[in-house]
C-alpha cells in the first residue's frame, strides 16, 4: 500500500487501496451479507435478523457476539481471517479508489471510497460536528486494532461548485462501465460499485480534492477511533489513513434527518407532569405524518419537540426564555444555543426531567415509527426531533463548535460489507 503522506495538510488526500470484497460465488447473495452501519442496527431484533440472513453477514465482524469485549474483538478477528482463508472475502488485485452509487426511486447518491490521510480537527481539513462517547471510541478502537481492518467507511461530505469536473467527472465517466458489483438490499436501495485504477483518473481526483474541506456526516466515533490508532503507530503507516466515502453534496445532496430519543421507564404522563409553564403543550389526536407536519411548522418558529408513547402526540414549543437563559450555556454561538438538541439536553433532560444521558436511560433511534412503537410497547417516552439544516451543521463545524451527540442523521448511509480495507494487505 502507498503510505506516502500529502505534502501539506491543506486539503483531502485520498489514496487507493486493495479492497477486501465478498466473492459472489461463495455467498448466498451480496444483499444478504450486507448490513447498515454498526450504530444503526437495532439490537437485538435487527442483529438476529441479519445474522440469520446469511452465515457470512458482515454483522459477525462489526457486531461480534461474546461474553466479554476482548472475546468479541478476538472472535471478529478470527472470523475475518477464516473468511479470507476460505475465500469468502478476497483482496482486489491492485489498489483502487471505488466509485459507489446508491439509488432508491428519485434519490441518487454517488461518491468515492478511498483511504483518507488522517488530520486533526485543528488542521481544519476534516470537520467533526458532534461530540463522541469515550467508551464507544475505546470499543471501536479495540475492534479495529484486533482485526487490523477498517470494516466500514465513514461518510464525509464536501461541496464543489457543482460542475461536472474533477472527481465528479471521473465518477460520471466511470458509471458508464460495467460495475464490479450490483445488488439491491431489502430497504429498496440499489448499490453499485466500480474500481478506479487509471493513473489519469486518480490524478484528476487527487488534484480536485487537494484544496477541499470535508464535514463528517456519519461516523464521528470511527473518526475518533482512527485518530487514536494513528497516534499508536509511527509514520509512515497504513494506520495513518482511514476508510471513507466522500460525497460532493453540491452534486448529490444528502438527506438530513433527526435522531430521536427514547426515554426508558419514563412515561409520557410523568414527562408532561413536571413541565409546568416551561413550554406550551398541545395534545394532537392525529396520525404520525400529520403530527410531524405540526412539529415542522412549530420548529420553523423556534424550539419544538413531539412526545409520544401514550397513544397520542404532545407538541412542546415556545419554551420560556428565562428558563433557556438559566439552563443553556452562554459561551457558545447563538446557532448552537438555539439548536433543538441543545435545548433538549440542557433544559429538558438535565434540568427538568433530570435524566442521565446513558444507555440505561436513553436510546437513540433513527426511525421515527420505530421510536413511537417502542415507547408505546414499553411504557416510555419518545422525543421526536425535527432535522437540522446541513448549512447550520457545516457553519458550526467551521467555527470549531460541536453539536450534542446524535444531533443529525445524514443519509443514505453506505451499506456495510461492500468493500473493506485491511491494514495488513499490501
Amino acid at each position: 500500500m502507498n503510505t506516502e503522506g500529502p505534502a501539506a495538510n491543506d486539503g483531502l488526500h485520498l489514496i487507493p487501496f486493495r479492497g477486501l470484497r465478498y466473492v459472489p460465488e461463495r455467498v448466498g447473495s451480496l444483499a444478504a451479507v450486507t448490513s447498515p452501519p454498526y450504530d444503526v442496527v437495532v439490537r437485538p431484533d435487527g442483529l438476529h435478523h441479519l445474522q440469520s440472513a446469511d452465515p457470512y453477514n458482515i454483522v459477525r465482524l462489526i457486531l461480534p457476539q461474546a461474553t466479554t469485549p476482548g472475546a468479541r474483538h478476538q472472535q471478529a478477528a478470527e472470523t475475518l481471517n477464516r473468511w479470507l482463508d476460505e475465500g469468502i472475502l478476497a483482496a482486489d488485485p491492485e489498489p483502487a479508489l471505488y466509485v459507489y452509487e446508491q439509488r432508491q426511486g428519485e434519490l441518487l447518491q454517488r461518491g468515492v471510497i478511498g483511504a483518507l490521510a488522517l488530520s486533526e480537527p485543528s488542521e481544519g481539513v476534516v470537520l467533526p460536528h458532534e461530540d463522541v462517547m469515550p467508551d464507544i471510541v475505546a470499543d471501536r478502537a479495540a475492534l479495529m486494532r484486533t482485526t487490523a481492518a477498517n470494516l466500514e467507511p465513514l461518510l464525509l461530505t464536501y461541496r464543489s461548485t457543482g460542475n461536472a469536473t474533477g472527481a465528479t467527472s471521473v465518477i460520471e465517466r466511470t458509471i458508464l462501465r460495467s460495475p464490479l458489483l450490483s445488488t439491491t438490499t431489502e430497504d429498496g436501495f440499489s448499490h453499485r460499485l466500480w474500481s478506479v485504477t487509471d493513473p489519469a483518473d486518480l490524478a484528476e481526483i487527487r488534484s480536485d480534492l487537494s484544496d477541499r474541506q470535508a464535514l463528517i456526516a456519519d461516523g464521528h466515533h470511527r473518526w475518533a477511533t482512527y485518530l487514536r490508532l494513528r497516534a499508536e503507530h509511527p509514520a509512515p503507516s497504513p494506520w495513518h489513513y482511514g476508510l471513507v466515502l466522500l460525497i460532493d453534496t453540491a452534486r448529490y445532496p444528502l438527506r438530513v434527518r433527526a435522531i430521536h430519543r427514547l426515554l426508558h421507564r419514563f412515561p409520557v404522563a410523568d414527562a408532561l407532569a413536571v413541565l409546568g409553564d416551561s413550554f406550551r403543550v398541545r395534545r394532537l389526536e392525529a396520525p404520525l405524518p400529520e403530527a410531524l407536519k405540526a412539529l415542522a411548522d412549530a420548529a420553523a418558529e423556534g424550539n419544538a419537540f413531539l412526545l409520544a408513547g401514550d397513544g397520542a402526540f404532545h407538541l412542546l414549543d415556545r419554551p420560556d426564555g428565562r428558563l433557556l437563559a438559566r439552563t443553556v450555556r452562554t459561551d457558545r454561538p447563538e446557532a448552537w444555543r438555539t439548536l433543538d438538541a441543545t435545548v433538549l439536553h440542557s433544559t429538558l433532560l438535565d434540568d427538568i426531567w433530570r435524566i442521565p444521558d446513558t444507555p440505561e436511560y436513553i436510546a437513540y433511534i433513527h426511525d421515527t415509527a420505530a421510536a413511537v412503537e417502542q415507547a408505546e410497547r414499553h411504557g416510555g417516552t419518545a422525543v421526536l426531533m425535527h432535522p437540522v439544516r446541513e448549512e447550520v451543521v457545516r457553519d458550526l463545524a467551521r467555527e470549531g463548535v460541536t453539536m450534542p451527540r446524535k444531533s443529525t442523521s445524514f443519509g443514505p448511509k453506505p451499506a456495510t460489507g461492500l468493500v473493506l480495507r485491511s491494514l495488513t494487505v499490501g
